[in-house]
């Protein structure tokens, strides 16, 4: 039970419930179900999540009885009452889980001085910390993002050359693989095999798969660059990676992720995610609040979760529910069928762009209707990743039998599968998206139809010029009547159907207006997707099996965006296929869309310029300004890969491919894209059952087995953390060092003085600069003190483990405009002396004389990004109070969390309308018998008298404050 609330029972024990089957031990859950209220199955999905958390989680404190019967209103009270939320889990990534991290052990160190035993603190909320932004490249080779051409050791790309195609010659040996390039003899030398920067991606090798050199895809072994930048992690970041070895060991109720395994958002997607949770006896939906933006990924897979800032998490970890004010819930409603040729990409788009049209920044989004069956787990989360660009909150996919399906490839057992879709079924999680009669009740209800989701192409000259595939042929005839322009190319009618012959390599061809000669095959930006790779792949085999070519004029290339795209092309046997048609891997990094082409033919030059023909690349990339491939190549389009091979076997791109055929076979029978198109659940099924599955069992194996780099580092094995003096990362922050049993009654504020008087939309920018250390700055001075170089600094986002550091850092933004000077820069006035001093020395200063502070703000204080020391900071500055017009409302409730006082000004009043110049003295007077939304009455040297409405929104924030924020609540609660 929360601290200070009555030892009772349960008052929702009515509701629990049993979950019983001959395939698993009975289970024991809450099922809002039995509060046979219709007002439930009405609810959106979403909702029904937050609800059954709160009745679960309802304590009469953190949470009450009127959470639950908010959320049971929700049609009446959304965007009214505030609720609490209690997460199953929270997600850290390193940068901002060290500051959290040190907080604990910071409470560990005052609990034993207490004579507590130190192993009580933990977090109380399962916490999830993954190391995956350390990681530095400072060792790579040019030679696999720019390999020689075999007649050029510069610095072009490596394409395809029919004296130069790959060819196996053996097996590794040392660390090389045993390929022969052009222009060298013997095996591939270290530099340009072992050295790759891709070898560092292929290190997530798909099941049975080797690592493969990039140039011949002969096995190697694990590439040097790989080992050299772990080195140089570990040296670089060696007391950060001990602190965290040491959280691993000896914390409860953490699991850290170590580096080198994967991105926080992969892992969370991939390994992390239960769907349903197991614990104290229950089992309840899987719920998640990170600090990563990618944290909303997980909506698609019928997880709610959505990202947060530091102190936030920090709070939810300490046992603290998430406040919110129940959100409107706008309803998505898919139907149509998806155009054939669409793309995982175009679907996703599509769906982005017509969600920032709707406007609902800030709201719930949750998709529903009958096209939800047929996007694939990948797609949806793709979708829920997008919530920034539409400025939602959470984008959320209820479980379906395709989560199911994907659930079976990655996370589950054939047990936790039975019991995870008996139990959703029994609480009504689960949704039949053709069943309208699941259908919730939403605040709104935007439609879409998937088949107004057209493929398109972009071009010929600019990215922004989008073309629909059915209409390419009608718009390139267009192009060449235009004048020349951004489109245009101005042929005249009587040469538009200009042909020239030419010969190559022996056999005579026709180029024309539209004829393609450059087509390449990247997976770079959006198109590392795997299902538009795996696209690409089917559709090439179906075509070598159809009996289809590609010219071999064509530059044909396939430039994948890491080892790991090879791996899946190869493993799901699609790599002969694509190379049959020319398209073979040419290397690893930036080629066609950057102009790294060979040179086209000569024959193939000279036919163009002898017919003045607008010749055509097509590429999957994202760049291709006129000329910028080639400079007789004047049409250049962007395609996604399927379409570039597709264009490649039609040998132009004045075809219409829904009533023209690509090609004739053996046969002399038309051949249509429509007949060797891989259909949507071909590619699915494929992306599913072989690349997902043998991924998700390669990421599995590497989390139990753990890596070398991550065994070696030493920490210590105690209870208490062994600070390091000398220590400029990791430093015992002072937020412990008055820790009392007693809790003293709320004191006044008296005589305090305006450490800043700002004005509106002071961003967390402002007050806690993330970026590098001004070598002129108090933080730069203290660094200077422990004998770093200005090179040694890094940034405030890198020592936020360091309490002295980042209380230097705080407001030191050169563009923050206090009134007390008159001009921008980190400056303010100690009013006492007169002297201009930086803000963190006129702090001590105060403090050292022992005067209290507050600051004066306009509108929005603490707008921007959520950023933990924008608040920790002032506090340990000495600012006991901040009075402004208005607060932004997450950095509101971080201020309370740190025990300062945000306090309002009334109505149409600000520092301006009440004449005060910012070097009063002012006493707050705050009474004991604090309660939440009260007017406190503000007094002034000069004789004035003004009231202000303390934003304490509930008794919780109340008891935060009494206590001097929730580190010292907690921490409390473990001494009585």
């Amino acid at each position: 039970m929360a601290l200070g609330s009555p030892q009772h029972e349960h008052p929702f024990g009515h509701l629990i419930d049993t979950l019983r089957s001959e395939q698993y031990e009975e289970r024991r859950y809450f099922n809002p179900q039995k509060l046979s209220d219709v007002r439930y199955e009405n609810l959106p999905f979403c909702m029904r999540v937050l609800l059954e958390s709160a009745i679960r989680k309802c304590d009469g404190f953190y949470i009450k009885t009127d959470d639950v019967s908010s959320i049971l209103d929700w049609q009446m009270q959304q965007n009214q009452a505030e609720v609490a939320f209690s997460p199953a889990r929270v997600l850290l990534q390193d940068f901002t889980g060290i500051p959290a991290m040190v907080d604990l052990a910071a409470m560990r160190d005052a609990l034993a001085k207490q004579g507590v035993d130190p192993n009580l603190v933990n977090p109380r909320c399962h916490t999830d910390l993954i190391v995956d932004h350390s990681l530095q490249i400072d060792y790579s080779k040019c030679a696999i993002q720019s390999p020689p051409t075999p007649t050029d050791e510069s610095h072009g790309a490596a394409v395809r050359s029919p004296a130069g195609r790959p060819s196996p010659r053996g097996s590794s040996s040392g660390g090389h693989c045993a390929g022969q390039r052009p222009g060298h003899r013997g095996g591939c030398s270290k530099a340009s095999c072992s050295d790759a920067p891709s070898g560092r991606s292929a290190a997530v090798q798909i099941e049975n798969t080797p690592l493969l050199c990039p140039f011949h895809l002969q096995p190697v072994s694990e590439p040097e660059t790989m080992i050299r930048n772990q080195e140089m992690e570990l040296i670089r970041n060696k007391e950060r990676l001990q602190f965290f070895k040491w959280c691993s060991k000896a914390f409860k109720n953490i699991n850290v992720v170590p580096p080198d395994i994967n991105t926080v958002h992969q892992v969370n997607l991939e390994y992390l995610c239960q769907v349903v949770q197991e614990g104290e006896g229950f089992i309840y939906p899987d719920s998640v609040v990170g600090t990563d933006s990618h944290t909303t990924m997980i909506n698609g897979l019928g997880i709610l979760g959505w990202g947060v800032g530091g102190i936030e998490s920090e709070a939810v970890m300490l046992g603290q529910p998430v406040s919110l004010t129940l959100p409107q819930v706008i309803g998505c409603k898919l139907v149509g069928t998806i155009n054939p040729l669409a793309t995982s990409i175009d679907i996703v788009l599509g769906i982005t762009k017509h969600l920032r049209q709707a406007g609902i920044g800030g709201k719930f989004v949750e998709f529903f209707g009958p096209g939800v069956q047929q996007l694939s787990a990948p797609d949806r989360t793709t979708i829920a990743n997008m919530c920034p660009e539409y400025n939602a909150t959470v984008s959320f996919f209820p479980v379906d039998d395709i989560t199911l399906q994907h659930f079976k490839h990655t996370i589950c057992s054939e047990e936790k599968l039975v019991v995870l879709e008996d139990y959703l079924k029994a609480i009504k999680l689960f949704k039949s998206y053709g069943d309208q009669s699941e259908d919730p009740q939403y605040s709104e209800v935007i439609e879409m139809n998937l088949s107004s989701i057209v493929p398109h192409v972009s071009g010929p000259k600019r990215p922004q010029d989008r073309v629909a595939v059915t209409c390419m042929k009608e718009d390139f005839i267009n192009c060449l009547n235009e004048k020349v322009g951004f489109k245009g190319f101005h042929v005249s009618k009587e040469k538009q159907a200009t042909q020239v012959p030419f010969l190559h390599e022996g056999a005579e061809y026709n180029l024309a207006h539209g004829s393609v000669v450059i087509a390449a095959v990247i997976s770079c930006t959006n198109n590392c997707n795997p299902s538009v790779m795996l696209a690409a792949g089917l559709l090439a085999k179906k075509a070598v099996e159809a009996g289809l070519t590609v010219k071999p004029y064509i530059r044909t290339s396939l430039v994948p965006g890491s080892g790991t795209v090879t791996h899946y092309l190869n493993t799901t046997g699609v790599l002969p296929y694509l190379r049959k048609l020319g398209f073979e891997v040419v290397g690893y990094g930036c080629a066609t869309c950057v102009g790294n082409t060979a040179p086209l033919p000569e024959s193939v030059v000279d036919a163009i310029k002898q017919g003045d023909l607008v010749a055509c690349g097509v590429l999957s990339g994202n760049r291709h300004l006129e000329g910028r491939l080639c400079d007789c190549v004047r049409a250049n389009y962007l395609a996604s890969p399927p379409l570039v091979v597709a264009y490649a076997i039609a040998g132009t791109v004045s075809i219409n491919l829904e009533t023209e055929p690509l090609g004739v076979n053996s046969e002399g029978k038309d051949v249509y894209l429509r007949d060797i198109w891989p259909s949507k659940e071909e590619v699915n099924h494929t992306e599913e059952n072989i690349v997902i599955a043998s991924m998700f069992k390669e990421l599995r194996s590497r989390m139990e087995k753990g890596s070398t780099f991550w065994n070696r580092i030493e920490s210590a094995e105690s209870a208490l953390f062994p600070w390091d003096p000398k220590s400029t990362y990791i430093r015992c922050p002072a937020f412990f060092s008055k820790l009392s049993k007693e809790v003293c009654a709320p004191q006044s504020i008296e005589g305090a003085y305006p450490l800043l008087f700002l004005g509106d939309k002071v961003t967390t920018d402002h007050i806690s600069p993330a970026g590098s250390i001004a070598r002129v700055s108090a933080a730069a001075r203290y660094l200077q003190s422990k004998r770093l170089t200005p090179r040694e600094f890094n940034s405030y986002g890198a020592r936020r483990g360091n309490d002295a550091v980042m209380t230097r850092g705080t407001f030191a933004s050169i563009k923050l405009q206090n009134r007390l000077i008159g001009k921008t820069g980190p400056k303010t006035l100690h009013i006492p002396s007169g002297q201009t001093l930086d803000v963190f020395e006129a702090a001590e200063r105060y403090q050292r004389d022992g005067v209290p502070l507050i600051i004066l703000a306009g509108k929005e204080y603490g707008s921007g990004s959520s950023r933990d020391w924008a608040a920790k900071g002032p506090y340990l500055m000495g600012v006991r109070a901040v009075i402004a017009e208005s607060f932004e409302k997450i950095h509101r409730n971080h201020l309370v969390g740190m025990g300062i006082a945000p306090l309002q000004f009334l109505p149409g009043q600000n520092a301006d309308s009440l004449e005060l110049c910012g070097k009063e003295r002012f006493t707050i007077n705050i009474p004991q018998e604090l309660t939440p939304r009260q007017q406190l009455t503000v007094q002034t040297s000069t004789g004035k008298s003004f009231s202000v409405t303390a934003l304490f929104e509930n008794d919780m924030d109340v008891a935060f404050f009494r206590h001097g924020g929730i580190l010292k609540y907690v921490a409390r609660s473990l001494l009585l």
